[in-house]
Order: structure tokens, then C-alpha cells, then sequence
């Protein structure tokens, strides 16, 4: 099922009523009234997989859902149990490449909204692009350059309605700080803060994976990972007044030389994620318990 399009101005949308259609849904569907969303990247979908009691609904069962055509995307929304915790994943997401609107890729961040959701974990796989970062490595998203959105394809593009959100939102604190910290906390906990880094991530559009001089101006420009998706996500959280906390697995080292025979390649995203599941679950876990502890009762 599709969104309201409006062909005048040539942008896809969805109307207050197709998100609250959506969610009305999957809560006549579910027990799970959660406060607390995840969108699992490439490579990060066990961690959907760990929930206890889940409730699954593929995405082509949800009313304007499309479903995903991405490999190491399972296509479903999980509702269920983390460490005790109700939460609901996104275990894949929808990304601009594969033909949607950004609008349509952002979508189901309003549908988490509007079911209760106020805090958002974001997930992603990314490529290395500090010289200090290896495979394996998280780097937790401090901020965001989005070239999508700068080039003008942006998820509130057009009419705005203000149910949503004001016209104009800031995204300049868009990571929230009091998370960054825990999680770098939780780092120390589990033993892993040599692995675990803070930086500036990009999106660009996909598929193919960048050039080594589009790398070499990205570096210039302070970017430390590179992927093809979140920064349309959490600006639509911001916009509903989510409290977003992200981070990236560096699922490889970016080839910023001429010289290296290597190149980057899907496989190489799946592979890390099955390699890190153990840490990537125990990592989210704890900042789901530290997020529902901090919330009011």
C-alpha cells in the first residue's frame, strides 16, 4: 500500500491518517506498548532476534509498510521483550537506493511515534573512514553530515503538518549527549572502549560504495564513517520530538588510496555483524535498560 502522492510538486507523502492507520494496526495486533524503538542496520538484525515473546509483522502486512529488498534485512517489524524491557525493531530498514522516497524511508520512525515510542536507537553499518577505525569497531554518532539533505531530498520536504511537528525543526543537538555518555560508560563496563569511538557519520545515496576521491573530500570535511542511511531517520525523530541516541559498526576500512587492491563489498557488512552479534546484543541491552531507567514512572 502507498502513501498519498502529490505529482504537482513531485514528492511522495504520508498523511497524518496513513501513519495513524499503520499504527492502530500493529497495536490491535500486539500487547507490547514499548517507549523505546531500535532500527537494526545491515548486519545488526539478531539483536531483533533476541527479543523474548516476540510479536513479527512482515512489512508488506502493515498498511502503507513497503517491504525490503535488501540481503541481511529480514523485512519485519519485532515487537517483544529485551532484558525485560518492551521494545519494538525494525529489523531492516528501507534505504533511497532500492527506489523509495526518503519520505518513505523515514516513515516508520512517525509509526513508532505515534504507537508511544520516545526514545530511538539507530543502527547502521558504515565504512571506516579515521584512520584509527578498524572492522568491528562501533562508533557512536555524535553528529551528522547529510548529503541527501543538502542536496535537498529531505523526509519533510512539503506540507508540513504541525500534528507532526513545527515547520522548522533543529537538528543541531540531534544525538542526544546524555546518552552518548552512558553509552561510552557501558563501553568501559563490558571492556570494549578501545573499540569503541565517537564521530561524524555521512549518508549518501547508494548503492555503489564511493570513490577514492569522494572519500579523500569527505575526510577533509571531518567525516569519520560512511553509510547510506539514519540521517533521514533521526531527523524525522527530532521533527516528532524523539530522544535519538546512534551508532555505527564499522563493517570495513575505507580505500582512501590508489594503490590498495581491495575493495568493499556487501558480504564483508553481513560477515562483521554475525562476527560482533554477541557485543552488538549485549550493547544494545544495556543501553535499553540505562534508557528505561531514566524514564518517569
Amino acid at each position: 500500500m502507498n502513501g498519498s502522492t502529490n505529482n504537482v510538486n513531485n514528492f511522495e507523502s504520508y498523511t497524518y491518517e496513513d501513519i495513524q492507520e499503520a499504527s492502530d494496526f500493529l497495536l490491535q495486533n500486539t500487547r507490547y506498548r514499548p517507549k523505546i524503538g531500535i532500527i537494526c542496520g545491515s548486519g545488526l538484525g539478531p539483536v531483533a532476534e533476541s527479543l523474548s515473546g516476540k510479536d513479527c509483522f512482515p512489512y508488506e502486512t502493515i498498511p502503507h509498510f513497503p517491504a525490503s529488498t535488501v540481503k541481511g534485512h529480514a523485512g519485519q517489524m519485532v515487537f517483544g521483550l529485551l532484558q525485560g524491557v518492551p521494545v519494538m525493531c525494525m529489523q531492516g530498514r528501507f534505504h533511497y537506493y532500492e527506489g523509495h522516497s526518503i519520505c518513505k524511508c523515514a516513515m516508520p520512525v512517525r509509526v513508532m511515534n505515534m504507537i508511544g515510542v520516545n526514545h530511538l536507537i539507530v543502527t547502521n553499518a558504515a565504512g571506516g573512514l579515521h584512520e584509527s577505525y578498524r572492522t568491528g569497531d562501533i562508533m557512536v554518532v555524535k553528529d551528522h553530515v547529510n548529503f541527501l539533505g543538502l542536496a535537498g531530498v529531505n523526509p519533510l520536504r512539503g506540507p508540513n503538518d504541525e500534528r507532526f511537528g513545527a515547520r522548522f525543526p533543529a537538528i543541531s543537538r540531534a544525538y542526544d549527549d546524555n546518552l552518548r555518555a552512558a553509552a561510552k560508560k557501558i563501553a568501559k563496563e563490558m571492556q570494549i572502549e578501545k573499540h569503541v569511538h565517537e564521530g561524524v557519520l555521512t549518508c549518501l545515496g547508494g548503492p555503489n560504495y564511493e570513490t577514492v576521491a569522494e572519500l579523500r573530500a569527505m575526510k577533509v570535511l571531518g567525516i569519520d564513517a560512511v553509510g547510506m542511511s539514519t540521517a533521514h531517520e533521526v531527523i524525522v525523530a527530532c521533527h516528532s520530538g524523539m530522544t535519538v541516541f546512534a551508532f555505527s559498526l564499522i563493517t570495513n576500512v575505507c580505500i582512501t588510496t590508489y594503490d590498495c587492491d581491495d575493495v568493499a563489498n556487501h558480504e564483508e557488512v553481513i560477515e562483521t555483524g554475525r562476527n560482533k552479534e554477541g557485543m552488538l546484543k549485549e550493547f544494545v541491552s544495556r543501553m535499553v535498560l540505562h534508557i528505561h531507567k531514566s524514564q518517569p514512572t
